[in-house]
């Protein structure tokens, strides 16, 4: 079978790969058309890739611009004109940006014997930060481009249950399962080394205007009280000076550690710490997050106030202590007050949750049980 995958964004590339050897591994003929302007980076993409197919798109440097939009419109209608030569039997396309879904919807109507899996990796404008605007045209407008075509699929698969929640009225009699963000396994080894007598929390990721500092400098000004407590940062980004400033503002020690790519470093600063923090502003549109899933991988029970598919899978595993539906006071005397035998406990569970969820091997268990059927 001849599959063609649309994608637009590098930051989606992780799943991309999977999807990619999923299919090849079956025996499938697999491309993946994607735009050659690299999101986060806001440069050109220069390199190849085996069985990729990159589309020369117009460069945009904000992120709320009428340049991006434009630039993400443009690169859907090329992307399309290559999908009508390669005349897949199946098309999975990643949703957002809004236009893929509308122009998909055009060559469904044209070619009815094509397979349409819309794979939503996020919501726009729901996700973005931009308060009560998001109501208002033209941002309705750039949502409908999403929603009255979703109808057109033979499968919509979402990235978490929240989704599916928040576009219920929508997906009403369509196909829709959800597929999580996955990992490949790690070569690592893990020993973890507590000291009872201080808190050490990491935070993991990109530090941005969706973090909410106020929250964390709240939580470690309240467990720090109580005992010492060390934030491990690993990560960067434009908010980094706020939140070490806020952090440090508490009497709490932060150690920046900058930007780690080798997955045994991570792990022996992963290893010194009782949870790691997945906190986001209340605002944020959000059921799963990447950090939360290399937290999960490298077995870190974590302190959590993403809703719905998160906070549900804390609960259900035991793997942290939800922040959202208690007060800031009780959350940190449960983590001074965490003991070893319960973080080991944790930390199987957390380690145990992955493999069932988010390994490659659940990735395509998953992925045969919703397209195969």
């Amino acid at each position: 079978m001849k599959v063609v995958i649309v994608n637009c964004f590098d930051t989606y590339e992780d799943r991309i790969d999977l999807l990619h050897d999923f299919f090849i591994n079956k025996g499938h003929d697999a491309t993946i058309i994607q735009s050659n302007f690299r999101h986060f980076k806001k440069v050109k993409r220069t390199e190849s890739k085996q069985d990729f197919m990159f589309v020369e798109s117009k460069p945009y440097f904000k992120n709320m611009s009428v340049a991006r939009m434009t630039s993400h419109y443009t690169y859907a209608k090329k992307a399309f004109q290559l999908v009508e030569d390669l005349q897949p039997e199946l098309l999975y396309v990643m949703v957002p940006p809004n236009s893929l879904a509308k122009f998909a919807a055009e060559y469904k109507r044209k070619h009815s014997n094509v397979k349409l899996i819309f794979d939503l990796i996020d919501l726009w404008p729901e996700t973005m930060p931009i308060g009560k605007i998001k109501a208002i045209p033209p941002f309705t407008f750039w949502k409908l481009m999403r929603d009255k075509n979703l109808k057109y699929a033979d499968l919509v698969i979402t990235e978490c249950n929240l989704y599916q929640s928040i576009l219920k009225n929508i997906l009403k009699g369509i196909k829709t399962e959800t597929v999580y963000l996955a990992k490949r396994e790690v070569n690592v080894e893990s020993h973890p080394v507590f000291n009872k007598d201080e808190i050490h929390l990491c935070y993991l990721g990109s530090i941005n205007n969706v973090i909410d500092i106020p929250k964390i400098k709240r939580l470690a000004k309240s467990i720090h009280k109580i005992k010492p407590v060390t934030l491990h940062i690993i990560g960067d980004g434009e908010r980094r000076d706020i939140l070490i400033d806020e952090v440090k503002s508490t009497g709490a020690s932060v150690e920046f550690h900058g930007k780690i790519y080798d997955v045994q470093k991570k792990q022996d600063i992963f290893d010194k710490c009782q949870f790691g923090l997945n906190i986001m502003k209340d605002n944020v549109c959000v059921g799963l997050t990447m950090k939360s899933i290399d937290y999960f991988q490298a077995g870190l029970p974590i302190l959590n106030n993403i809703q719905f598919d998160t906070y549900q899978i804390v609960v259900k595993y035991n793997i942290g202590i939800n922040v959202a539906h208690e007060t800031i006071e009780d959350v940190a005397y449960k983590v001074a007050n965490v003991n070893m035998e319960e973080l080991l406990v944790m930390r199987k569970n957390t380690k145990r949750m992955f493999n069932s969820q988010f390994s490659l091997g659940a990735f395509n268990e998953k992925l045969r049980n919703v397209i195969d059927r």
